[in-house]
């Protein structure tokens, strides 16, 4: 791929002229979805994913949201992301590359055991979703180069294996449950709703109706809660329903019905802010 000369960190590769993506699910690795992409322009909308969600900045810089906090992440740079937790992301002024996988919790948890020798009797997490570990930044970029060209089992297992590992010793923590209180659970009421009837068009004097609060303390208490609105946790919950659909290998067209977005252009707009890909390019692979 040609290269245009643009202001980088220290070691880091130039970025590219265009945006460009690469999107694929590892058979190694229980079908682990992979990215690569180069973003100058492209803003991901608020969304959370089913899985972890760890990954690498190689160049360029970006702005991110992340349950609240907003950073600016460069070369050296790792995202670690569990699951459900609300992030967004932006170019900075160069845009930026990076690299990401998704792995699932069960996948997480084989790969501690099998690099740790013994079973794993927690819920693994990481108390931080973005830090500074050149070295670390560095293996986990390796070692998903090694998976996109293919190498043999073998390589990519231990590479992959290994820096994840590595990751969750270094950053990694127990799940903590927060206290409940009665603004909590109403509003988890209010999201359990939206995650059992997402594909209706729900209003906000009904959700706060099955939530107990005023609809202004609803949309306020959500917030505070989960860094989202409860609108857009819905159409997260739509994109969420989406994957699962197109894994599976449904057209995109039935897609957006079924999980209801107005139409398959809104459709298309929300999935590719939550995923940086197109519904069809998601599919095809």
């Amino acid at each position: 791929m040609q290269t245009v000369s643009q202001k980088q960190a220290t070691d880091a590769m130039p970025l590219a002229a265009a945006e460009a993506t690469r999107f694929w699910r590892d058979p190694r690795f229980r079908g682990m979805e992979c990215l690569g992409a180069t973003f100058l322009t492209h803003e991901f909308a608020p969304h959370t994913h089913d899985t972890f969600s760890i990954g690498a900045i190689e160049s360029g810089s970006q702005i991110a949201r992340i349950n609240g906090a907003r950073e600016q992440s460069g070369p050296g740079d790792l995202y670690l992301i569990n699951p459900g937790e609300i992030h967004d992301g932006a170019p900075g002024i160069d845009g930026y590359r990076y690299r990401m996988i998704y792995p699932d919790l069960a996948l997480f948890l084989d790969i501690l055991e099998d690099v740790g020798g013994r079973a794993f009797h927690a819920t693994p997490s990481f108390s931080r979703q973005l830090l500074h570990d050149p070295e670390l930044a560095a293996a986990f970029n390796r070692a998903h180069r090694v998976l996109e060209e293919g190498a043999g089992a073998l390589e990519a297992d231990e590479s992959m294996f290994s820096v994840l590992a590595a990751m969750f010793r270094r950053h990694g923590s127990a799940i903590l449950v927060p206290v409940a209180t009665r603004e909590t659970t109403a509003v988890e009421r209010a999201r359990d709703y939206l995650v059992e009837n997402f594909q209706s068009d729900i209003g906000l004097e009904e959700l706060a109706t099955v939530a107990g609060l005023s609809r202004s303390h609803l949309i306020r208490a959500f917030r505070k809660q989960f860094h989202i609105t409860p609108h857009a946790f819905l159409t997260d919950r739509r994109v969420r329903a989406a994957r699962t659909l197109l894994r599976a290998g449904s057209a995109p067209a039935d897609v957006a019905a079924e999980c209801g977005f107005a139409d398959q252009a809104h459709f298309t707009r929300h999935f590719k802010a939550r995923t940086g890909v197109t519904p069809g390019q998601y599919r095809a692979r």
